[in-house]
């Protein structure tokens, strides 16, 4: 069903400097206040509204046509939208896809996220792009009743990104195991059967289909929790470590985080692969420093050098803090950098088989230029056992 028209707006974003943004409401009703970023994928809004990485954040998409797809339930990276809320060009029009089952505006509104259409999101781009990512209030009302002193005063008072962290709210509860692997046709996702090599995959936030390249590469999958702790990975005695994605501070997640890391690298010889935050915590844990970065890499279009080999990956990216390369401590190198700001993208230790990246190399943004590391950790883990 297409939005419905109205003569008013419905949807209204403050900006904390005061600036306003009107538009059209969909999805549930409410007032949300968060970070605002924008990402420039042409696809995969469904997979980053479920994002756990997108805590905290209003995502805006550069792209306009959002939500002509649907959606449908083999695309969430988690149960359920996990970014505040959604700003687009053009209003969600009817899906046309054959594997919809949903439309975005109703998924939206049984999840309890909005989303606000109608908006020059190419101004509200640049904006970002000139003063960083700011704090923002979104509030949808169908009767467009809005009260902007109230609604700028929440722009104003949210604390920002910096110090928090989210980990700990996206998060699994308890331990679980993991066998589903990469989507096949025509049969969709198949089970692992065969034995693996045992992997302990650290949750801070993990997209479902990181868990599933891990499996697909011959890894059998137990996820902890964020908090676990180095007794807790060690007691299932793995062959590898993997640090998953996940949103807010690096420096706040890695309060508990960096002891875990550091006791397993410490006590074991094992290898170790992070993603995203994953990678920040192991940079952290390393000796490294992380900051916060003006507005951050989001998209599926950035190129990323491989100093090792010379090559360029075209990668998805979601990220607003970044491991600061000069702070890289002897011993760890750095093996990949961003060919758009020359931001670091990639670390190994120079003598064992513990390794890190900005990027997401199972988004598959187009190419799957990246899909190596999997295997790349796989491979670390057959060599150690063989050794």
């Amino acid at each position: 069903m297409a939005q419905k028209q109205t003569s008013h707006p419905t949807a209204c974003l403050a900006l904390a400097d005061g600036t306003l943004f009107y538009g059209r409401g969909f999805g549930a009703e409410g007032l949300t206040q968060a970070e605002l970023c924008f990402n420039t994928a042409m696809t995969g809004y469904q997979e980053i509204m479920t994002d756990p990485s997108y805590a905290g954040q209003v995502v805006t998409f550069t792209f306009p046509h959002i939500g002509n797809t649907g959606v449908n339930p083999e695309d969430d990276e988690t149960a359920d939208p996990v970014a505040e809320g959604m700003v687009v060009k053009w209003d969600p029009t009817a899906s046309s896809n054959w594997r919809a089952t949903d439309e975005l505006g109703s998924w939206l509104a049984k999840r309890g996220r909005m989303g606000m259409g109608g908006v020059d999101t190419r101004r509200l781009t640049r904006a970002i792009r000139q003063q960083g990512a700011p704090h923002v209030a979104m509030e949808y009302r169908e009767d467009g009743q809005f009260d902007i002193e109230a609604l700028v005063a929440k722009a104003r008072a949210f604390k920002g990104l910096e110090g928090l962290d989210l980990a700990k709210n996206v998060t699994c509860a308890q331990s679980y195991q993991w066998d589903e692997m990469r989507w096949a046709w025509p049969d969709g996702f198949p089970k692992r059967t065969e034995k693996g090599h045992k992997v302990v995959a650290i949750d801070y936030g993990a997209k479902r289909n990181i868990l599933r390249c891990l499996a697909s590469a011959g890894c059998d999958v137990t996820v902890l929790p964020a908090s676990a702790t180095t007794e807790d990975v060690l007691a299932l005695n793995p062959d590898g470590v993997f640090l998953s994605n996940g949103p807010g501070d690096p420096a706040a997640t890695g309060e508990y985080a960096v002891p875990m890391i550091k006791g397993v690298l410490d006590q074991t010889d094992i290898p170790v692969f992070g993603i995203c935050l994953g990678h920040q915590m192991l940079a952290l844990a390393l000796g490294a420093q992380t900051v916060k970065m003006n507005h951050g890499h989001h998209g599926a279009n950035h190129p990323v050098k491989d100093k090792d080999t010379g090559k360029v990956e075209i990668t998805s990216m979601n990220h607003g803090f970044t491991v600061d390369s000069q702070t890289l401590p002897a011993g760890v190198v750095e093996t990949h950098v961003s060919l758009f700001d020359g931001s670091n993208c990639g670390i190994r230790m120079a003598d064992r088989p513990v390794f890190s990246v900005q990027y997401h190399p199972e988004a598959s943004p187009g190419p799957q230029d990246s899909y190596y590391l999997f295997k790349r950790f796989a491979e670390a883990m057959k060599a150690k056992a063989t050794a």
